[in-house]
């Protein structure tokens, strides 16, 4: 392979690296850079200690928070990026998350394009990722979803008299889709470590086992590790990347290729085209609209304990999700958002955070807990916004659209009292749990108002893209990772068109 690719991408994340391999499908050369490693596969993936209290594998910087506080973030730096330890919920966006949506708090934007536009690559995600699921018990679910590729998980015996209580309550569980390969011959084993760790045994279908790895045995991908991208270089006239400057080994290096995409996660993708500002682009690059790095949005996210006296021997408790107030209820008429099975809690996950928190009480609580993640929609403003203070990351984020986080939260702790367990302990995570990272750098349909047209294509540099979670203009209440994905297929597909005439895939 040549030293210029046909594309570059940096960050082998959920969004490059779906675009990597749906690319080397149409039979064009791609090089990844990635600034971390391959995470490996060791004891200590599924050590809660390890994982939770030294936090053995969140990067060794700080990032500011809009006091100018320094905090780790929750961000990873591995061949498949944050996916390497997400949990593996793959749900759709809804399809009126495409259109203006009115909340407690204000309107939720409607994307350039439509969920019919975007559903064709759902499909294909779905069938790249693996996701297990059943098709026609989501109450919200989107219109014509095909069966999944693999069928659901089954609840284990404490997570189905749950499901059943609720039923009896008049509420519609359904399984929650997930990238895990439980099917036949497939490496999962449904542990208790799973959601918030790296797999040890590649069961979890991420970035790196669903597609960097497929895409590299192709021989048409070059993957760069420990390579962090620093600056983007416009050609002489502003309206081209002309190539990226890199650190490896302690030397700065440049690459270029006819078309460059950026993928490392909403934060840093937008502190790096801030970080590129040059005369040409005095403002950052792909920031003409003076949008990039604004915008940011996490979700509204809630861990919730529901602790009763019997021992939940559940391991893997991932499986429920509940979606009847997604869009609101009688009582209240704007949308609320998603309830899903959290990883099942352990009592090292409950005390690395919580000093004052006995060991023993810790272990109490957490082996007689069936635990929840409570997600809310959280509003694009401007003010939320990512910045560069010196050499730092500054993230500028205040919380807002509360009002059907909060009520969503109540009716979770009221159903499950209502089901018998009697002790509910919420903790709300905050904004600056990044792991829903999104629309630093969002598309649309104006060019003053966004930075990146329908195929992720910046307005100001035609090789430009932009193909991670900072293209989202709202946030929805759900999982980013599939839409992510889908995006990217969708993406590809044009790319490979439009900048290369290729249209069949190998």
């Amino acid at each position: 392979m040549g030293s210029s690719p046909d594309v570059l991408i940096i960050g082998s994340g959920i969004g490059g690296g779906t675009l990597a391999y749906r690319l080397v499908q149409h039979g064009l050369t791609v090089t990844i850079l990635e600034r971390g490693g391959f995470l490996p596969q060791e004891p200590e993936n599924w050590d809660v200690n390890a994982v939770f209290f030294h936090q053995k594998y969140v990067p060794q910087e700080t990032w500011l928070d809009k006091d100018g506080t320094p905090f780790r973030p929750g961000t990873y730096y591995y061949v498949g990026g944050s996916s390497k330890l997400y949990g593996g919920a793959m749900l759709r966006l809804r399809e009126r998350d495409f259109e203006d949506l009115e909340h407690a708090a204000g309107l939720s934007p409607a994307w350039p394009i439509s969920y019919r536009q975007l559903a064709p690559y759902y499909d294909l995600a779905e069938r790249l990722y693996l996701v297990h699921g059943e098709a026609g018990v989501d109450p919200t679910e989107p219109p014509d979803v095909p069966q999944y590729p693999y069928p659901a998980l089954e609840h284990e015996p404490v997570i189905e008299r749950v499901a059943s209580a609720l039923k009896d309550q008049g509420i519609k569980p359904f399984s929650l889709p997930l990238a895990v390969q439980r099917h036949e011959g497939g490496a999962c084993i449904r542990c208790k470590t799973c959601d918030g760790f790296p797999c040890k045994v590649h069961a979890k279908t991420d970035a790196e086992v669903a597609a960097v790895r497929p895409a590299l045995a192709t021989g048409r991908l070059t993957l760069k590790t420990n390579s962090k991208a620093t600056r983007l270089v416009l050609t002489s006239d502003g309206r081209r990347v002309n190539a990226v400057e890199y650190e490896s080994n302690g030397c700065i290096e440049r690459i270029t290729a006819p078309v460059i995409v950026l993928s490392a996660s909403a934060v840093n993708s937008a502190a790096l085209l801030l970080r590129s500002a040059c005369d040409k682009a005095p403002r950052g690059v792909a920031n003409s609209s003076g949008i990039v790095g604004r915008n940011y949005m996490a979700h509204n996210n809630t861990a919730l304990m529901s602790i009763g006296w019997k021992i939940n021997g559940t391991n893997f408790q991932k499986t429920i999700c509940i979606n009847d107030f997604y869009f609101g209820d009688d009582g209240f008429k704007y949308p609320m958002g998603n309830i899903q099975g959290l990883g099942k809690l352990q009592a090292g996950m409950l005390t690395a955070k919580h000093q004052y928190l006995p060991n023993f009480v810790g272990r109490l609580m957490a082996e007689r807990s069936v635990d929840w993640w409570i997600m809310s929609e959280d509003l694009p403003d401007p003010k939320n916004r990512v910045l560069l203070q010196g050499d730092k990351i500054r993230l500028h984020y205040t919380a807002n659209n509360m009002a059907g986080h909060k009520r969503l939260t109540e009716k979770t702790v009221s159903l499950m009292r209502k089901i018998g367990f009697k002790l509910n302990i919420a903790k709300h995570m905050g904004g600056l749990s990044v792991s829903h990272q999104c629309g630093t750098v969002s598309f649309g349909g104006d060019p003053s108002k966004s930075a990146l047209n329908q195929f992720c294509r910046s307005f100001d540099h035609n090789n430009l893209f932009v193909v991670d979670a900072s293209f989202f203009p709202s946030s929805a209440a759900v999982n980013p990772a599939l839409t992510i994905a889908a995006q990217a297929v969708r993406v590809a597909d044009h790319m490979a068109k439009v900048d290369f005439g290729v249209t069949g895939t190998t």
